[in-house]
């Protein structure tokens, strides 16, 4: 906008050095720009759909029979952060170094923060395109958001998924004791990612799933190894091995007999 008053006898309106209105008369050739009011106090014009290239000066000009005026106002063109590159999700070996970047446009130019998305994680790991990671831990695994603010909208955010690989380790495997003739279970519990695969041995004997009285079920993190109807020949050491491509790790536990002492009532 522009405020004019009666002893103005000419009025335009200039971008940089381009007159883009004289009067009425327009004299750019860009239809986003138009007039929008010339009367006794006001010469005003309207950018429509603003793009970055429409910030600077812009001046409006007016001829009095005196001298010639001007006014000039600068427009701050302001854009939404947009995160333009942002890197891949990842697998890693724990231990490994891992190098995440986030690259974000906005005008002004936009903060970019990164956080890991876990219970025990408190606050920014990082205040800066890139996230450096050394020495990873397998505590250090799951997803990293990066931000993008710069006040004029709601900052933008986009996830990475960071995996990190490490052999297994068992956490439980406990000896049991049974009765002959009872239903008996072998726990082995093992984290590891990639996930474990279980083996379960008698001594040295690797025990086949589907073997007669016996059921093996395998899961992502426990395998379970079930007798139906224990034995005298049940008992004895057994061994449960985890494995990945990372390594490998066992535990052993013992199928005991359990005896059940009967109780003769109390005479009183």
């Amino acid at each position: 906008r522009c405020s004019v008053d009666n002893r103005v006898t000419r009025v335009a309106w200039l971008n940089r050095s381009s007159i883009l209105y004289a009067g009425n008369d327009k004299w750019c050739l860009d239809p986003r720009v138009v007039l929008l009011a010339n009367t006794k106090t006001q010469y005003s014009i309207q950018i429509q759909d603003v793009d970055v290239y429409d910030e600077g000066p812009y001046t409006c000009s007016v001829q009095t029979d005196n001298h010639p005026k001007t006014s000039r106002v600068h427009l701050i063109v302001q854009v939404s952060p947009k995160i333009t590159e942002i890197s891949s999700d990842i697998s890693i070996n724990e231990g490994g170094n891992v190098s995440l970047t986030c690259i974000a446009t906005g005008r002004p130019d936009p903060t970019i923060t990164w956080r890991h998305i876990s219970p025990k994680a408190v606050g920014f790991i990082s205040e800066d395109e890139y996230l450096e990671i050394t020495g990873i831990t397998r505590e250090q695994s799951g997803e990293y958001e990066c931000s993008a603010s710069n006040d004029v909208a709601a900052p933008v955010v986009q996830r990475v998924k960071v995996t990190v690989n490490y052999p297994p380790y068992i956490s439980d495997a406990k000896s049991t004791g049974v009765p002959v003739g009872q239903k008996g279970i072998l726990l082995c519990e093992a984290s590891a990612v990639p996930s474990a695969d279980f083996q379960w041995y008698k001594d040295d004997k690797r025990l086949a799933e589907g073997q007669k009285g016996l059921k093996v079920e395998n899961k992502a993190f426990f395998s379970r190894l079930t007798f139906f109807n224990v034995s005298e020949q049940d008992y004895g050491n057994y061994t449960c091995v985890a494995s990945n491509q990372l390594g490998n790790t066992n535990a052993s536990m013992i199928l005991y007999e359990e005896t059940t002492t009967a109780l003769t009532p109390w005479k009183g």
